[in-house]
């Protein structure tokens, strides 16, 4: 597999999968987006194996117990996975893959491919401008809002704590944060450890001091 793996983290409202399309639309007979299983039901505006592969339980339990798939996890009461199938299909010319998962899967990730893997974790330029972009779509509740906001809270601690070589990017402007990333899969690294950048220091402070992500 000569391609990279680049595996996006950040909270909702961060810009992930708009990113990742930006850079797929950059290259798109080089890159392509890995779609995920899930055992979730699927929305009216989403198409099965394109947003994901939809399944019932039985089906997602059967591929994860034959080694099928390269992480997986139950979030929510739903199951969610990445086959090692849609990586091999992705890869095996040499393209890239881009992935959108939690910290937990993007972990599992890089164990399983360390050598191509590149973790990414992208932020708002602050705190309270995740708030207001998720306040702003308009479809949270109040308790959705906040499942998201200790969700962020907890990634946040997540990527500080990890001794994974993690890359922050900070999506204040969608071309800027698109160049940026294109400048980390060409192989340039960030001088900063992700644990002292100061955008994801000042974010988890506020996390912290934030009511809404107790």
């Amino acid at each position: 597999m000569a391609g990279l793996l680049v595996i996006l983290v950040g909270p909702a409202g961060a810009g992930k999968t708009t990113l990742a399309h930006r850079l797929i639309g950059a290259r798109p007979n080089r890159r392509g987006f890995s779609v995920s299983h899930t055992t979730r039901p699927m929305r009216a505006t989403e198409v099965h194996g394109v947003d994901y592969f939809f399944v019932d339980t039985a089906a997602f339990l059967a591929l994860r117990d034959a080694d099928g798939f390269a992480e997986c996890a139950q979030v929510h009461g739903n199951w969610y996975g990445t086959s090692k199938a849609e990586i091999g299909r992705l890869t095996k010319d040499g393209g890239d893959v881009l992935f959108d998962v939690d910290i937990v899967g993007a972990h599992n990730l890089w164990r399983a491919y360390p050598d191509a893997a590149r973790l990414v974790f992208v932020l708002p330029p602050s705190w309270p401008v995740l708030v207001q972009r998720l306040r702003d779509r308009g479809s949270e509740t109040e308790q959705t809002l906040r499942r998201r906001l200790r969700t962020a809270r907890q990634e946040l601690c997540g990527v500080v704590e990890s001794a994974a070589p993690w890359q922050v990017i900070v999506n204040a402007d969608l071309d800027a944060a698109a160049a940026q990333l294109e400048v980390l899969m060409a192989g340039s690294s960030d001088a900063t450890p992700a644990r002292d950048h100061p955008v994801l220091q000042g974010c988890l402070r506020a996390a912290e001091a934030d009511p809404l992500a107790a």
